[in-house]
């Protein structure tokens, strides 16, 4: 019985990690469940240099920029203080996090909601005494601003871009002579992922570095002429 049961172990241990396998090669039903986690093989998938945070924005007819997170009666923390927008990292909830918002507030009728992303090398993230110990030039954050996303009132989705790391990554090959000149040669690429690099890649609306654009208050705020 023993030996039945071990074999029966081992079966459907080494069964479990070849679906997974199958799963992640194949990108099926790799997020169906949470407990898809433990048998997917993505070991430190999407640790890169710099830290990021989701902000949702919507636009009224105004013009005026209102932030919808966190909303007026507080956000959901999941894990340690962040809330929940935070960890869509391929926005796909980030849209009705937004809305959310909306249905539960009074303002004015909204044309568009944006999702922006924030983004920042993670060194910044050293206590200070550390930073001194370590760097000699002060600690001055530069953070980067970038759209991702663009929905319309009814939750279509107009527009949608890479990450602020993944379309530095484009900048950088698209400025390789080498690659340029494979380009050339070669048969064109089609690009399967529904986001895209977007138009900033010969110019740069998608992207703001430096100061953030100042917001009005929060949507559930009183609104200010």
């Amino acid at each position: 019985m023993k030996r039945l049961l071990a074999i029966g172990f081992i079966v459907g241990y080494l069964g479990m990690l070849n679906y997974g396998l199958i799963c992640h090669v194949l990108n099926f039903r790799v997020g169906s469940h949470p407990l898809m986690y433990f048998v997917v093989w993505d070991m430190f998938c999407g640790w890169t240099a710099y830290d990021s945070r989701t902000h949702i924005i919507a636009e009224g007819e105004s013009q005026k920029l209102y932030e919808l997170t966190p909303p007026p009666w507080g956000e959901l923390h999941p894990w340690g203080d962040l809330g929940r927008q935070h960890y869509d990292a391929f926005n796909n909830h980030t849209g009705r996090i937004g809305f959310n918002s909306l249905r539960h507030t009074q303002h004015e009728p909204i044309t568009r909601l944006f999702v922006v992303e924030e983004a920042w090398a993670k060194k910044y993230n050293i206590p200070e005494v550390a930073w001194q110990a370590r760097y000699d030039e002060p600690k001055e954050v530069q953070k980067y601003y970038r759209v991702r996303t663009v929905l319309m009132p009814d939750g279509r989705v107009v527009q949608s871009y890479t990450p602020w790391t993944e379309y530095q990554a484009d900048l950088m090959l698209a400025d390789n002579p080498r690659l340029q000149r494979d380009a050339l040669k070669s048969r064109p690429m089609f690009i399967l992922d529904q986001q895209r690099p977007g138009r900033d890649m010969l110019v740069e609306p998608g992207s703001v570095g430096g100061a953030r654009p100042p917001l009005t208050p929060p949507i559930g705020a009183p609104l200010v002429n």
